[in-house]
């Protein structure tokens, strides 16, 4: 068995530097350090080195076009990435890489691999042990558990259980020891291929009481070619003592105008209030049950290929990749 292991930095990687922790260690030196023996045939690749807060959409381009060009030629691929955007990588490959032949897998570490109990050798070893399963797709392995990547999201800024699984069970974990399957994600087609086309320019603004609409026609008038607004509990767009509902009636015919929530599960239900309804009525698009990385990233993926109203509604509706189980 043939796995491919590519290095893009972060935390697992790093050492302690004058200013704090730096992303520095090269993937050989990481799987050294771990103890990870070559059991199975392993090939380690640095494709870049960086703490993930730096990691921009060019470079989820530059790792799909490295997978794209290696997936016929290993069983296996396992990323070792940061944790801070790992969410967001492994949300944006599942639209660019389609039906991916072999498991594909993100990993990282909330310790480095040079700190003592570092969780990077177990979490490392949960991500090799789940690639040999050869259930194909793109995951994230972490703390004992492998996560569908379009539906994981890092809920925590230091503890080892920073990731779960959002509104989606989890696929599999790590149970008396042993890697334990416990649901096999649903296949949307059997042919490879890679769509890689994105736009980059999408704002996330996340509504406070009192905010004015003057920021949305800010974004406006600086270019963006889509808005993400996260609401509040299942969503709805405030009307009393702001403008900010005018503003979202007025552009929302020009630029698609996603609506999310602040909670973590869940999603979003327009139908459920009156202020959600007459958000919908105002052409805001809901965002279902998605993930905040996975909505981001479809936004940004679907602009990529059109910029019709209607189509990006009908797009960011559909389920694509398993990133949505409804949309109201």
């Amino acid at each position: 068995m043939r796995i491919l292991i590519l290095g893009m930095g972060g935390t697992i990687a790093s050492v302690k530097g004058e200013r704090g922790y730096e992303s520095a260690l090269s993937v050989s030196k990481i799987l050294k350090l771990a103890g990870i023996s070559s059991e199975a045939k392993i090939e380690a690749r640095d494709l870049m080195n960086v703490d993930s807060t730096l990691i921009q959409p060019s470079d989820w381009e530059r790792l799909a076009k490295e997978i794209e060009k290696e997936v016929w030629e290993y069983d296996g691929i396992v990323i070792t990435h940061g944790t801070d955007t790992m969410a967001y990588s492994a949300s944006m490959l599942s639209f660019m890489l389609r039906n991916p032949p072999i498991p594909i897998v993100l990993t990282g570490s909330m310790l480095p691999i040079t700190e003592k109990n570092s969780d990077a050798p177990f979490n490392l070893r949960t991500a090799l042990e789940f690639v040999k399963l050869g259930i194909r797709g793109i995951y994230i392995a972490f703390n004992g558990k492998v996560m569908l990547g379009v539906r994981a999201s890092k809920i925590r800024s230091m503890g080892f259980d920073a990731f779960e699984s959002i509104n989606y069970p989890n696929v599999a974990e790590i149970k008396d020891d042993k890697l334990r399957i416990l649901h096999i994600p649903d296949f949307y087609g059997d042919e490879f291929f890679s769509d890689i086309k994105y736009e980059p320019k999408v704002l996330v603004i996340k509504l406070i009481p009192g905010l004015s609409g003057d920021i949305v026609r800010e974004a406006l008038r600086l270019g963006y070619k889509g808005i993400i607004l996260e609401g509040y509990g299942v969503g709805g767009i405030p009307y009393r003592g702001t403008d900010l509902f005018e503003v979202v009636s007025s552009i929302s015919k020009r630029i698609p105008v996603v609506l999310t929530t602040q909670a973590i599960y869940d999603g979003v239900d327009l139908q459920r209030y009156k202020v959600g309804r007459i958000a919908l009525e105002a052409g805001v698009i809901p965002a279902g049950d998605m993930t905040k990385e996975a909505t981001i990233t479809k936004l940004m993926w679907i602009l990529g290929h059109t910029k019709n109203i209607e189509e990006v509604k009908q797009l960011m509706g559909k389920n694509i990749t398993g990133e949505l189980t409804r949309v109201s």
